[in-house]
């Protein structure tokens, strides 16, 4: 499977694969800044490829790349063995899961985490931080694993974050609605911003200690409080001198002195009274956040960064963590990136960044979120699809559903919200509007990696006249037949501009692309490409600055996929 060159003035790598086997045969030791990964928890929720449709209800349909992932079997078994046989803390902690979770679902868990956080740390700079989202049902373990790969000495926090007010049965245990989000950092000289720890004092609303210091206000309303400008240590000759009638040893110089009572800063109340100094509460760092987040409100349906993705963070979670431990141009990664909030957060704070996430699902999402965050302003690089029509063969011989689902991509759709039984014809579909506010039209698309007939047409016409669908596609490997090809014209054509609005022309009703078309630049007939609403857009966002720095100097992906990960440095 060929792959693009990395170019030096790319922002991101996006990677399609296990996210083990891309830290191991491709990041390089001490290459990244900032790891944010939120796994998926080991609660027997399909999480990683559900998707909600645009009218909000589920696509339980969606094939769960983790399926299976934490049940103990020879696949677990054999990840437990190779982390113990490594030796070292990492080694007896899982020697001790093993003693008090005997071959349970939570040490396959821990299995599968255990080789992906030692990898985590390999490839983090000195100065660099983890933080791991997780809930409450695995952190108490996943610390542990943590305190062996980082050292106790390197744990700095467990951050709850409210996700939810508390609801639901209270007969036997209170509700949960927090999440837990570890940090650790690589050693003592890690990047930290502390200016990025404090939030600003909400006037309207502040505690009694800080109301009670800064009572007085200005005549603009600006609180304030007088504070001494009297030095501690008395021995500064230099700096003892009368001013504004009283001798006293300073803070500051006279001439520092004199330009603050100019502007104002320097009040004395009454006449012989000690000088002090006006120090006003919106100059002041702010409150510390603390290590309970409460001002962080999950995404709710209606939020307009929801993009359908069931376990979506808040950008402004996201946003929080990286400058708290990260400077401009620093390199952020995200293991399990999902639907790329953590790569959208760094883009608009001038972060580089690496994704990784085992769906083309996903991929897909966050290259349609990025484009319409950033317009097509982002220069990244898409590590591990199909080029050719000899990777997209070897794609479809492994993973069938992965091929469906890379293929959509290709013309800016995903899986249709197919529930249990037959898909009834439909693996993918695009919606668009001929104007805004219009009839929402839909283009119907059926993926085939195998052989094909005239059949194929057929069941594919007989759907879009059963769906009522303006237009049908038909994705195939291989070159549709004559007859294929006759049947599809047979279908006639779909002409738009019958709302009032200009026309685009005439559609055929029923389309054939193979693959190799496709990848050749070729797409849909169709009105008003834009229209696309099976994504739902993410909202435009503007960055803090533009990126100067390469993310990659002097690497390229070899061209095949078995020789793409190679040993890191």
């Amino acid at each position: 499977m060929s792959t693009k060159a990395f170019q030096e003035d790319q922002h991101g790598a996006l990677f399609y694969g296990d996210n083990l086997d891309v830290l191991r045969r491709y990041v390089d030791g001490e290459s990244v800044d900032l790891v944010y990964l939120d796994p998926p928890f080991n609660s027997n929720a399909d999480y990683n490829v559900l998707f909600l449709e645009p009218d909000g209800s589920w696509s339980a349909s969606q094939k769960n790349a983790f399926e299976d992932t934490w049940r103990w079997d020879q696949g677990a078994a054999r990840a437990f063995e190779e982390v113990v046989e490594a030796g070292g803390e990492v080694s007896n902690v899982m020697q001790a899961f093993r003693t008090i979770l005997p071959e349970s679902n939570m040490l396959a868990y821990l299995a599968m985490m255990a080789p992906r956080l030692v990898e985590l740390r390999r490839v983090l700079k000195p100065t660099g931080s983890l933080y791991l989202h997780c809930d409450p049902s695995a952190s108490h373990y996943l610390k542990l694993l943590l305190d062996a790969v980082f050292e106790p000495k390197n744990f700095r926090n467990e951050i709850i974050w409210r996700r939810t007010f508390a609801k639901g049965l209270t007969k036997t245990r209170l509700p949960s609605n927090h999440d837990v989000i570890l940090a650790y950092q690589a050693g003592q000289g890690a990047t930290w911003n502390l200016d990025a720890a404090f939030q600003p004092y909400d006037t309207e609303n502040l505690d009694e200690k800080t109301a009670k210091k800064y009572r007085d206000t200005d005549s603009d309303g600006r609180r304030y409080q007088l504070t001494s400008l009297l030095n501690p240590n008395h021995d500064r000759p230099n700096l003892e001198y009368e001013f504004l009638g009283v001798t006293r040893v300073w803070r500051w110089t006279r001439e520092r002195m004199q330009r603050e009572y100019e502007a104002g800063r320097v009040v004395q109340t009454k006449p012989g009274a000690v000088p002090r100094y006006k120090r006003y509460l919106d100059e002041q760092r702010g409150r510390p956040f603390g290590d309970v987040w409460t001002d962080i409100p999950a995404l709710n349906s209606r939020a307009a960064e929801r993009l359908g993705y069931l376990t979506q963070k808040p950008a402004a979670l996201l946003e929080r963590i990286i400058e708290l431990s990260t400077a401009p141009d620093a390199v952020v990664l995200d293991p399990f990136c999902g639907c790329g909030t953590t790569i959208a957060a760094a883009e608009k704070l001038n972060r580089r960044w690496i994704g990784i996430d085992v769906t083309f699902q996903a991929t897909n999402l966050i290259k349609h979120r990025l484009l319409d965050a950033f317009g097509d302003t982002v220069p990244y690089t898409v590590v591990g699809e199909p080029t050719t029509t000899e990777d997209a063969k070897e794609l479809a011989e492994e993973d069938r559903d992965q091929f469906e689902a890379w293929a959509l991509g290709l013309v800016g759709a995903r899986n249709a919200g197919k529930k249990k039984g037959p898909d009834r014809g439909i693996d993918g579909r695009l919606l668009f509007h001929e104007k805004p506010g219009g009839k929402t039209r839909q283009v119907l698309i059926s993926v085939k990696s195998g052989k094909t007939s005239v059949a194929d047409v057929r069941d594919l016409r007989g759907v879009i006249e059963r769906e009522e669908a303006e237009i049908g596609l038909l994705i195939t490997m291989r070159e549709p037949t004559q007859p294929m090809r006759s049947e599809a014209a047979a279908a006639g054509f779909y002409r738009s501009g019958s709302e009032g609005v200009a026309s685009w022309g005439d559609h055929p009703h029923i389309q054939l692309l193979t693959v190799a078309e496709l990848l050749g630049g070729r797409r849909i007939d169709m009105p008003s490409p834009t229209g696309n609403l099976i994504f739902r857009r993410a909202p435009r966002v503007e960055r803090r600055r533009p990126t100067t720095e390469p993310l990659f100097r002097n690497l390229s992906v070899p061209p095949k996929l078995e020789e793409m990960f190679q040993p890191a440095k």
